[in-house]
C-alpha cells in the first residue's frame, strides 16, 4: 500500500492496521434476507488461544483491606482463571446451546425514514408453541447478558403447565454486537435503532401483532419499540421500568414528605449513581479506551462483567464460575467494544446520562412492571411508572435481582402468565394473533 509522503507515520500505522489487522469473529456467519438455521460452532483455535490467554493473566498486586467497591477481589479473579484453564469446557456449553435453543440468522432493514441505513444482520432464537392460541412474544436481553437469558423460561412459555395459562411463540434476538449478532459497522446504532430492527424481525416472521418482555437495556429498547409501533406492540411486561425522581419528588424528599416506597427508591438510585455507575459512565463516554484492554484479556473482561452482575444477583448459587465464563464468552468472541458502545448510543438517544436515567417516550399500550429487591429501581411506585406509560400492573417480589429470567424464572413466569392472561387489561391472549 503506497501512501503520499505527506501522510504522517501514525496514519500509516492506522491504515495498515485497518487493512491487515482487522478482527473477525471466530465462527461462521451465513446471513440472507430470510431466516436460516444457525448452529454454534466456534473455532477450536480461538477457544485454545482464549484458554492460553486466561492462563497468562497478570494479576494486580494485593493491598490489605481494600474498599469492596473498588472491584472484584484478586481471589475472584484467580478463581475464574483457574476454572477457565483447568475445568471450563466450551464444547459442552456449545453442545448445550445447540440442543436447547433453536437458533437462526437473518438480515433486516429499517424503514426508509430511519437514519441508520445499513442492513442489520441478526442472530435470534425462535421457539413456536403448539398451541393454536399462542401469542408472539419478543424477549429482549440486557447488558452484560445475552440471548441465553431466555433459556430458563422459554420452554415454559411455549408449553405452559395447563391450558388456562397463555402460551407464547418466543423470539429472542441477540442485540447487534452481542454473542452471534454482528456488531454494527458504523456509529449511530443504539437502543432506538435496535427497537426498529427487532420490529422488522417480528414482521419478517409474520408476527404483525406481538407482546414484549424485557429488562436492563432490553427494557429501554422495549419502551422505544412500543412507542414507535403502537399498532403492532399490543402490551408488555418490563422488569426495568426505571423512573428518576422529579424535582417535585426531590423537594418532598428534602422535607421528609415522601412515602416509604418513594424514599426507598430515591435512596437506592442515589446510591447507585454515586457509588456504582462508574462502569456506565465509562461505557457511554470512552468505550474504546476501555475496549482495547478488555478485547485482549478474557479474565479482565470476566471481572468487568462479574462486578456488574454480582451486586444485583440475590442467589449466588446461580452465578457459578462456569456461568461467569459463559456470559463473558458471549462478549469476548466478537470483542466487547460494541456492547460497551451501546451505552454511548443510549446516552445520545436520551435514555440516560452521567448522573440519571432520562424519561423515555410515552407508551400508550397496557404495560406491567416486575420489581425485584436487588434491582436499583425496587419499590418504584406505580404512580411514578405511569408518568411515562400506561402501566396497569405492578408485581413486587421479596426475592430476586436484576436478571429474573435467569435467576428467578418462576417469579417472572408467574408475572407473564398473570398479566397477559388478563384479557381485560392486556388485550392479547385468545385473539388468534399467533399466525
Amino acid at each position: 500500500m503506497k501512501l503520499p509522503s505527506s501522510v504522517p507515520l501514525l496514519s500509516v500505522l492506522i491504515l495498515a492496521g485497518h487493512v491487515h489487522g482487522s478482527i473477525s469473529a471466530p465462527f461462521q456467519w451465513n446471513f440472507s434476507e430470510s431466516p436460516r438455521p444457525f448452529v454454534v460452532n466456534v473455532e477450536k483455535e480461538f477457544i485454545d488461544n482464549t484458554r492460553l490467554k486466561a492462563s497468562l493473566t497478570r494479576f494486580v498486586t494485593p493491598i490489605q483491606e481494600p474498599d469492596p467497591l473498588e472491584g472484584p477481589s484478586i481471589y475472584n479473579a484467580t478463581t475464574i482463571r483457574d476454572y477457565w484453564v483447568n475445568e471450563y469446557d466450551w464444547d459442552k456449553v456449545e453442545k448445550h446451546l445447540n440442543q436447547n435453543l433453536q437458533q437462526y440468522t437473518t438480515t433486516v432493514k429499517l424503514s426508509a425514514t430511519a437514519q441508520y441505513l445499513e442492513p442489520i444482520p441478526l442472530h435470534f432464537v425462535h421457539h413456536r408453541s403448539p398451541r393454536a392460541d399462542a401469542v408472539p412474544l419478543l424477549f429482549i436481553h440486557g447488558w452484560p447478558g445475552s440471548f441465553i437469558e431466555v433459556e430458563n423460561i422459554i420452554n415454559s412459555l411455549t408449553h405452559p403447565p395447563n391450558d388456562t395459562m397463555p402460551a407464547f411463540h418466543v423470539v429472542a434476538p441477540s442485540i447487534p454486537g452481542f454473542a452471534f449478532s454482528p456488531a454494527p459497522i458504523t456509529t449511530g446504532f443504539g437502543d432506538y435503532e435496535a427497537a426498529q430492527a427487532f420490529h422488522a424481525l417480528m414482521i419478517q416472521l409474520n408476527y404483525t401483532k406481538y407482546v414484549i418482555q424485557a429488562g436492563d437495556v432490553g427494557g429501554v429498547i422495549m419502551r422505544y419499540q412500543a412507542h414507535l409501533f403502537p399498532e403492532n406492540v399490543l402490551a408488555g411486561l418490563n422488569n426495568f421500568w426505571v423512573v428518576s425522581p422529579s424535582q417535585s419528588d426531590r423537594e418532598r424528599y428534602e422535607k421528609n414528605a415522601t412515602t416509604a416506597d418513594e424514599t426507598y427508591v430515591i435512596n437506592s438510585l442515589d446510591n447507585f449513581f454515586n457509588k456504582h455507575w462508574a462502569y456506565g459512565q465509562i461505557q457511554q463516554t470512552q468505550p474504546l479506551r476501555l475496549a482495547h484492554a478488555m478485547t485482549d484479556s478474557p479474565v479482565g473482561l470476566a471481572m468487568w462483567i462479574y462486578a456488574a452482575v454480582s451486586a444485583v444477583v440475590d442467589n449466588p448459587g446461580v452465578w457459578t464460575p462456569e456461568e461467569i465464563i459463559t456470559w463473558t464468552m458471549m462478549h469476548y468472541m466478537q470483542g466487547p467494544y460494541s456492547t460497551f458502545r451501546l451505552y454511548k448510543e443510549g446516552a445520545l438517544n436520551g435514555a440516560f446520562n452521567l448522573t440519571a436515567f432520562d424519561d423515555l417516550p410515552m407508551v400508550e399500550q397496557p404495560m406491567a412492571i416486575s420489581e425485584f429487591p436487588l434491582d436499583i429501581w425496587y419499590r418504584t411506585p406505580l404512580e411514578w411508572a405511569q408518568r411515562t406509560g400506561n402501566v396497569q400492573k405492578r408485581y413486587m417480589h421479596d426475592r430476586g435481582g436484576h436478571f429474573p429470567a435467569w435467576e428467578t424464572p418462576h417469579f417472572l413466569l408467574d408475572d407473564i402468565w398473570d398479566f397477559f392472561g388478563q384479557l381485560d387489561i392486556s388485550h392479547t391472549w385468545g385473539m388468534n394473533i399467533g399466525e
